[in-house]
């Protein structure tokens, strides 16, 4: 098992390696051969950095350097832009990512269709958020049956923003517009998760950012997140990660 000198020593060799980088922009070439994802990097005020050949491509942009400074705003219909301008200042406000967002996109033929999202904050070396990057992921809609509409998609957004209240299955459903089977078939079919994994997994992320975010205790963490006391957490928390609560704050504490 490795020692904290030893941890400390890989997290210094890793940022000495990744400081000596002399192409930073080494992702957004890599995401260029892949189709069906979408990477970008903004700052604060939603200009964009870079983005990868694919996003630009549906913004209809003749090259990746013609997204350089533009904004969502810019380059996406308004409903979407402005979804994802409220998204990126959450990010920016928080300083803590954003996991699994099911959003409305543009794909290649420039028609919407839908993206599984993710952001994650960037700071700077005093530890001010200075920006974001994204990753999107197409939604496949195999056959003439849609997976995804506007009520599933807020369902979703519900779960995201309700985690820390009782939700239930058959209710969800519901607020989807499907029977409680059909919800099911839908988020594995989606998210490779039955509807309850999901609920867990979205608390579980929560609790992680504030166990390594805050300074609130385990317990009140766990109410805050949706369980009932910390020993669920607890025991949640170290079947998913492998460690209790406790220890990952201070493996977090160590890497600081």
């Amino acid at each position: 098992m490795e020692t904290t000198n030893a941890r400390a020593e890989l997290e210094h060799w890793r940022a000495d390696f990744m400081g000596q980088v002399a192409n930073p922009l080494f992702a957004e070439a890599l995401f260029d051969r892949v189709p069906d994802i979408v990477f970008s990097v903004k700052d604060t005020q939603g200009r964009y950095v870079c983005m990868s050949e694919a996003c630009a491509e549906r913004c209809g942009l003749e090259s990746k350097a013609a997204a350089v400074g533009r904004t969502a705003h810019d380059l996406f219909p308004r409903h979407m832009a402005d979804r994802y301008e409220r998204q990126d200042q959450r990010v920016f406000r928080t300083g803590r990512p954003l996991v699994d967002n099911l959003d409305l996109t543009l794909f290649n033929n420039r028609k919407p269709g839908w993206c599984l999202t993710n952001k994650v904050p960037l700071f700077d070396a005093s530890g001010k958020v200075m920006g974001l990057a994204c990753l999107s992921k197409d939604v496949h809609e195999p056959g003439r049956a849609g997976l995804v509409d506007e009520r599933f998609a807020s369902t979703i957004d519900h779960i995201q923003s309700h985690f820390g209240e009782r939700l239930r299955i058959d209710t969800l459903a519901r607020r989807a517009g499907m029977s409680s089977a059909q919800f099911e078939r839908r988020m594995r079919r989606i998210f490779q998760l039955s509807a309850g994994q999901f609920i867990m997994k979205t608390r579980i992320d929560a609790a992680a950012e504030r166990l390594v975010g805050s300074e609130q205790s385990i317990a009140a963490i766990a109410l805050a997140v949706g369980f009932c006391d910390q020993s669920a957490l607890s025991r949640q928390f170290k079947q998913v990660t492998g460690l209790s609560p406790r220890q990952y704050r201070q493996l977090a504490d160590s890497q600081a």
